[in-house]
């Protein structure tokens, strides 16, 4: 990973990657990461027991898995997440 980020990209970043229902491919596709550099930078960033607990829930979680997804689940968004439109940080 050579890609450097501001403190925004990498908050976002790590918001995603904790998201259940955020493929990493989305992650890829919004800031061009894979998931191993996911993982390289969660582990940089966390502190060790949260980046345990982290890789043990999203290891092998269909939903984190663009190919281990269900044919239904196409979208990278949550079906919810059109309810939070009023959000401040939606609007920047």
């Amino acid at each position: 990973m050579e890609k450097e980020f501001t403190e925004r990209e990498l908050d976002r970043i790590i918001e995603m990657a904790w998201e259940d229902r955020t493929p990493f491919e989305a992650i890829e596709f919004q800031f061009g990461v894979t998931e191993s550099d996911v993982i390289k930078i969660m582990q940089k960033e966390m502190k060790p027991s949260s980046f345990r607990m982290w890789r043990k829930r999203v290891q092998g979680r269909a939903t984190k898995h663009k190919k281990l997804r269900k044919n239904s689940m196409k979208k990278f968004k949550s079906s919810r997440q059109k309810q939070i439109t009023h959000n401040k940080i939606s609007k920047r």
